[in-house]
């Protein structure tokens, strides 16, 4: 699994319980379309968390970065209504931060050849 990271914190005025639910209308409109597999939203407890975190971090998974693709050009085509379920969320975001990871060691990865 590819694991796509998004923290970020949220506008001044912008009620966390209508950000978490356009999060989940949004991710269940890419799950639903199999554009990603799973989806998870946290929030930064207690403030414990690096200054460079922000608030809310959401994890997308995806079974690999052809999916991944495939649901930002879903996305990227600007068409109703991926459009206006992508503007519900980030117009309500700020600072938003992005990382890509994968789960490791990766399935196919051949061991006891390695040259270093």
């Amino acid at each position: 699994m590819d694991i796509y990271h998004v923290w970020c914190d949220l506008k001044p005025g912008v009620s966390d319980l209508i950000f978490s639910e356009r999060v989940a209308d949004y991710m269940s409109y890419l799950k639903s379309r199999g554009l990603i597999e799973n989806w998870r939203l946290m929030r930064r407890k207690l403030g414990l968390a690096p200054a460079e975190f922000r608030e809310f971090h959401l994890m997308i998974e995806t079974k690999g970065l052809q999916q991944l693709e495939s649901a930002f050009e879903h996305v990227a085509s600007r068409r109703e209504p991926a459009e206006g379920i992508h503007f519900g969320v980030n117009s309500l975001a700020t600072n938003v931060r992005f990382a890509l990871y994968r789960d490791f060691p990766d399935d196919f990865r051949q061991r006891g050849e390695e040259k270093f």
